[in-house]
């Protein structure tokens, strides 16, 4: 039952959430050996089937835990083997909704145009005439063209969302699908053949930032929709923070605080193997190899420069120290700043290749960027990570308003939050999503005001509720832990993200600063 008093998460000034901090389970990894569970694995991730009747003990959380191994404490060889905007409300919900509708739609008669090719081969089982098929091909292609010339595109003339225009999702792609096998057209790796419509948007990137002072609000709303690879490394720099937007001051800004960086190296990076530090030290060792992508984290080159990050950044903030987790917030400025230096894919490239000027470029500007997210999160990772705690609460009792049978179906399978989503706040649902997908995630999250520490949640609680066929058909803890922990989100891409997204953002415009919207 939800509380009545009127300290709610949606107002921002609160000093906290009501109710004591509880015992964190699964904080870094799903809390299950998959090793012990490889039946259930094999078996689809679907667990044995019961007999009806009462629930027995064993689908009951304590009845799991007792049987489960914390990740962090089983032997690494076997780990290793395993608005600030005032935007009109209405119209902002009217352009979000259009997006959500929009997007519905083209599944729904997809599913139409395979239901009514299914009944005409039962109708007519024999062969089609070659030249018949060539003909409903030809039909296809024509339809598919006139969708995309008539579909309207949805413009956000006063808000975030600038150019975007949704096609017919993947969701239903199988499960299996590689996760990197639609990695070009993520805008993030590769250099894919640009439509007229992605160029004319690198363009107006261009004109943005080549002005004498950028107008990061402008910037800001164009990049809600996506960044295009070429201009990611500069703009995140400057959405972060770490550069300024004149123009004539950031070489000499970027000098400075690269070498501000290295003399972070000499003071205090030899100290890594004293008593005070070597613990620290350690347990940063031993999360690199834990990392994804595998390819990029265990080249030696690699490791060094994230040890090193991570490492001084400990040093520099004792409030929290390193904390797992933070490790994985280091990849994806890292991968974004190498392509200010390459054009070919980073799947295959050798980091130790580029030359060493290079390498001391992406290392520093990492840690800056790193550091100024951390900034805003802080408290996340300070001890008994409080502003996790805060978070998970304002997730149960934001999905328990926007999807109650959802909500009800984890309670009655005693699945609490805190033993699934601790890990979506602490990793920013980078184990989650494939990589690709969490650039483009924090494309907009940079130009979101509070994107990391406040529409995070909005999205967690739209990415949960996206799922809510798949959890109301499991019918025990067990099943829903296996299923919370390995969602299948391999085969995302752009569309995805981008209907996740715009349900986010529906989200926090019906609920941020409206404690009585939504009053049950």
């Amino acid at each position: 039952k939800m509380s009545n008093d009127g300290n709610k998460f949606w107002k921002r000034n609160t000093a906290k959430v009501p109710g004591s901090i509880q015992h964190v389970y699964g904080a870094q990894h799903p809390p299950f050996d998959p090793l012990l569970h490889a039946n259930l694995i094999k078996a689809g991730n679907r667990p044995p089937p019961t007999t009806p009747g009462k629930p027995k003990k064993a689908t009951t959380f304590q009845e799991f835990e007792s049987t489960t191994s914390d990740a962090w404490d089983v032997d690494d060889d076997e780990l290793l083997a395993m608005g600030a905007q005032n935007l009109n409300i209405e119209v902002v919900m009217e352009t979000a909704n259009k997006v959500i509708e929009n997007h519905s739609r083209q599944q729904e008669l997809q599913r139409q145009d395979d239901s009514l090719e299914v009944e005409q081969r039962e109708e007519d089982p024999t062969e089609e005439d070659p030249e018949e098929q060539e003909v409903e091909r030809e039909e296809e292609v024509e339809r598919a063209q006139e969708w995309e010339l008539h579909s309207p595109e949805v413009s956000f003339t006063s808000s975030p969302y600038t150019d975007v225009r949704l096609v017919k999702s993947h969701s239903e792609a199988p499960i299996g699908s590689p996760k990197v096998a639609r990695f070009g057209d993520q805008n993030t790796s590769g250099t894919p053949a640009m439509t007229e419509r992605e160029a004319s948007r690198l363009d107006k990137f261009r004109q943005i930032l080549a002005g004498p002072n950028t107008d990061l609000e402008e910037l800001r709303k164009l990049s809600w929709s996506g960044i295009p690879r070429q201009v990611r490394p500069i703009t995140w720099k400057l959405l972060s923070g770490y550069l300024p937007p004149n123009a004539e001051r950031r070489e000499n800004v970027l000098q400075r605080k690269r070498r501000e960086y290295f003399g972070f190296i000499q003071q205090y990076y030899d100290s890594r193997n004293d008593e005070h530090h070597q613990d620290t030290y350690r347990q940063i060792h031993i999360d690199i190899p834990r990392m994804s992508p595998e390819h990029l984290v265990l080249q030696p080159k690699v490791t060094e420069i994230f040890e090193r990050i991570l490492f001084i950044w400990a040093i520099r903030h004792p409030a929290s120290g390193y904390v797992q987790g933070i490790n994985d917030l280091v990849t994806p400025f890292f991968v974004v700043f190498v392509f200010e230096y390459i054009e070919e894919e980073v799947e295959n490239f050798d980091v130790s290749s580029l030359e060493e000027e290079a390498l001391r470029n992406i290392e520093a500007d990492s840690f800056w960027c790193m550091s100024k997210l951390l900034d805003g999160i802080q408290d996340n990772y300070t001890f008994a990570q409080p502003g996790i705690q805060r978070k998970v609460k304002a997730l149960e009792e934001l999905v328990s308003r926007i999807d109650d049978s959802v909500h009800r179906h984890m309670h009655q399978y005693e699945v609490e939050y805190l033993q699934f989503a601790f890990r979506w706040m602490n990793n920013l649902l980078m184990r989650e999503l494939p990589l690709r997908c969490t650039i483009r995630l924090w494309d907009t999250y940079q130009a979101e005001p509070e994107g990391f520490s406040h529409f995070h949640l909005y999205v967690c609680a739209a990415f949960l509720v996206r799922w809510r066929k798949e959890i109301l058909e499991e019918k025990d803890f067990q099943g829903l832990m296996i299923l919370l922990q390995n969602l299948p989100t391999m085969h995302w891409g752009n569309e995805e993200v981008s209907v996740l997204l715009a349900e986010a953002y529906r989200l926090k415009f019906a609920f941020a600063d409206a404690p009585n919207h939504y009053k049950r």
